[in-house]
């Protein structure tokens, strides 16, 4: 009995020990990894005893919310993600340490309309063409995803001209909110992000000759108060346990 109590006590110390450790986790995370990251984000808490205070802004743009902008105020982090290339550059701006970077998603760009709308063809390259020139409306994001449609899809497909009046990039809110609202008939952006929004039908990924791959990646911004805890948890959202989730949420999963 003596011996049974012992590792009973044993057990109460280290919980206590694990909670008095604990830390608070300040993360910035950018929308195309934010449903996966909000599965995962529970998990690695309930496994470590860490909190986790999380602020939502895009990767790039002049946006208030926006990460880069974000750091730039001064504001407190121990974890970024963000798309890769934006993370780059705040790597280059030696805003983030460039050891911490971890490779975390690809995302790939997706259509919604309106629910109970016809779902339009976009199967192939010349069927996505007609749809966008039959379309009354478009709306995009602000950030990668939106960006490559409006500075080079539409020059791809041949049809930048015919497109400027009725395609709009919508800043800070979900693309798929304001199809939902019947607002624009079709709207743009990273599959991940048009999936939780309830009112609209995801019609397909645009084909991959004209995809537009979105590498999502963390990293610990230089000067993060709690930076073993941070790149635990970016550990833990890039192993192998994490894709299920992060494939779920309608990323594709990297190779590590």
């Amino acid at each position: 009995m003596k011996k049974l109590f012992n590792v009973a006590a044993l057990a109460v110390l280290i919980s206590v020990s694990a909670v008095a450790h604990a830390q608070e986790i300040r993360v910035m995370t950018s929308g195309g990894f934010t449903a996966a990251y909000k599965i995962l984000g529970p998990k690695f808490a309930a496994s470590t005893g860490n909190t986790l205070d999380t602020a939502l802004g895009p990767s790039m743009g002049k946006a208030p919310e926006a990460i880069p902008n974000r750091l730039a105020r001064g504001e407190r982090a121990d974890v970024v993600i963000m798309v890769g290339y934006a993370l780059d550059d705040l790597i280059k701006q030696g805003k983030v340490d460039p050891a911490s970077r971890v490779e975390l998603a690809d995302s790939r760009i997706g259509l919604v309309v309106r629910e109970g709308a016809p779902k339009p063809d976009i199967s192939s390259v010349d069927s996505l063409k007609k749809t966008l020139l039959d379309a009354k409306s478009v709306a995009y994001s602000d950030s990668a995803s939106g960006v490559y449609i409006e500075q080079q899809l539409f020059k791809r497909l041949g049809i930048e001209d015919q497109l400027k009046a009725k395609s709009t990039m919508v800043p800070k809110i979900p693309v798929a909110s304001v199809v939902a609202t019947g607002d624009y008939q079709l709207g743009f952006q990273q599959v991940s992000e048009l999936l939780p929004v309830p009112g609209v039908t995801f019609v397909a990924k645009i084909p991959e000759s004209v995809q537009s791959v979105t590498r999502f990646a963390a990293g610990v911004p230089v000067g993060a108060q709690h930076p073993a805890e941070a790149k635990a948890l970016l550990a833990f959202m890039a192993s192998a346990q994490a894709q299920a989730d992060v494939k779920a949420t309608g990323l594709d999963s990297v190779s590590h």
